[in-house]
C-alpha cells in the first residue's frame, strides 16, 4: 500500500497493492523474486497479477474490514475472497496460515501445495495437530520463536527480533512468525532468515505507518496506520505492554467503513487512553462533513478511561496539539491518515525537539 520498490529503489508511489503493480514488478528486468501485497479491491476488480505463487501468506481476517463494499458483506464472504491466493499456490509451494484464526486455518483445505501453520500458543489445536503429523509449524515457547518439522526444531530468541521489542508486541510476534514461515517456504537458508529477523527495524523508512516508535522530549510517540477494530485491539494490547504515565491517542476514521465499525474503534480506545483527539480524515470517502467525527465521538460515550475528548480540523494540527501536551513519561499513539506526509511532519517535530 506504500509503493513499489525494486532492489531498494522506489519506482512507483501510492497504493500499489493491486494486480497492475504486481505485473509491473514481475515485468521489471531486475526482478528475481517478488513480494506482492494482494488487496481485496484489486482481486475483485482484476483478479491476481500472477498465475501461481511459491508462497501465500494470510496473517488474519479477524472480524473483517471493508465489509459492506463490493457485495462482500460478511467475514465468510471476505474469507472466500482472500483464500484465492491460497488456491493459487504451486503444488511445490506453501501456504503460511494463522492457525488461531478459524477463517484462515480453514483455507488449508483449498491449498494445492503444503501448509505451514503459525500461532503463538504451541497447544493451539490446529497447530498441535499439524505438528503431530510431522508438518511444518512456527510457534513461540519460552521467549523463542520455534520452527518445527517432524523431530527437527530450530529456536530463535525473541530478544534477537527487534520488530517484537523483546516479544512484548504481540501482533509483531505474529508478523515475525509469518515472515519466517514465508522465508522457510521459499527455501531461504536459516542463516539468512536469522539475519533478516535480526536486522529488520520497523522505522518510518523501512515500514512507514507500522508501529513506528519515536522519542519526543522524554515521551513515547507511536505512529500507526491502523484503521479497523481488530487493529485497535492489537494496538491497545501493544501499548499496554509499554510503560506510560499518561496515554493519549490521535485518531480519524475512513468514511468507507460501516457506522458500527467506526464507532467500535473509539469504543476500544476509550478503555485504554486518558485523552482522545479526533480529527477529520483528508478523504471523507462519501461521508458528509463532520459525519465521521460524530461517529467516533459516539463510540466514546460512557468510555471507562477517557476523560478528555477534543475535535480538531486538520491532521497536522491534531498531531501538534497532542505533542504540545506531552510530558516526559507519557505515551501518544498517532493513527495517521496521510501516511508519508504525517510521518514527515512527525519526524520534523521530533528532530526539532532533539536539537540543542
Amino acid at each position: 500500500t506504500d509503493g513499489v520498490w525494486v532492489d531498494g529503489h522506489q519506482i512507483d508511489s501510492g497504493d500499489c497493492s493491486g494486480p497492475k503493480s504486481a505485473r509491473n514488478v514481475l515485468a521489471h528486468p531486475d526482478t528475481e523474486a517478488a513480494v506482492l501485497e494482494t488487496a481485496r479491491g484489486g482481486m475483485l476488480r482484476e483478479g491476481l497479477g500472477f498465475d501461481r505463487c511459491q508462497v501465500a501468506v494470510v496473517t488474519n481476517i479477524g472480524a473483517g474490514d471493508h465489509l459492506g463494499l463490493n457485495f462482500i458483506t460478511t467475514v465468510e464472504d471476505l474469507a472466500v475472497l482472500k483464500r484465492v491466493i491460497v488456491q493459487n499456490v504451486a503444488e511445490t509451494g506453501y501456504a503460511v496460515l494463522n492457525a488461531a484464526d478459524p477463517n484462515v486455518s480453514r483455507m488449508a483445505a483449498q491449498c494445492p501445495g503444503s501448509v505451514i501453520f503459525f500461532a503463538t500458543d504451541p497447544q493451539q489445536p490446529v497447530l498441535a495437530t499439524h505438528r503431530a503429523q510431522g508438518r511444518r509449524c512456527v510457534t513461540v515457547e519460552d521467549g523463542h520463536i520455534v520452527a518445527t518439522e517432524g523431530s527437527w526444531r530450530l529456536r530463535i530468541p525473541l530478544q534477537e527480533v527487534p520488530l517484537t521489542r523483546h516479544g512484548s508486541i504481540g501482533f509483531q510476534v505474529e508478523n515475525a512468525m509469518a515472515a519466517l514461515g514465508a522465508a522457510w517456504g521459499v527455501g531461504l537458508s536459516w542463516h539468512v532468515i536469522r539475519a533478516g529477523l535480526a536486522s529488520f527495524v520497523n522505522d518510518s523508512d523501512n515500514a512507514p505507518g507500522r508501529f513506528n516508535v519515536m522519542d519526543y522530549r522524554g515521551a513515547t510517540v507511536i505512529a500507526d496506520y491502523g484503521h479497523n477494530p481488530d487493529a485497535m485491539r492489537a494496538l491497545v494490547a501493544a501499548v499496554q505492554a509499554m510503560p506510560a504515565r499518561r496515554r493519549s491517542v490521535v485518531i480519524s476514521g475512513a468514511g468507507d467503513r460501516r457506522d458500527e465499525d467506526i464507532r467500535e474503534q473509539t469504543q476500544i480506545l476509550g478503555a485504554a487512553f486518558d485523552e482522545v483527539i479526533l480529527y477529520q480524515d483528508a478523504c471523507q470517502r462519501g461521508r458528509q462533513d463532520g459525519e465521521v467525527i460524530g461517529l467516533l465521538r459516539q463510540g466514546l460515550q460512557g468510555a471507562s478511561r477517557t476523560t478528555r475528548v477534543d475535535e480538531i480540523r486538520g491532521e497536522f494540527l491534531a498531531i501538534d496539539t497532542a505533542l504540545e501536551r506531552l510530558q516526559p513519561g507519557d505515551l501518544c499513539l498517532v493513527l495517521v491518515d496521510q501516511v508519508q506526509e504525517a510521518l514527515a511532519h512527525l519526524a520534523e517535530r521530533v528532530n526539532a525537539a532533539g536539537a540543542p
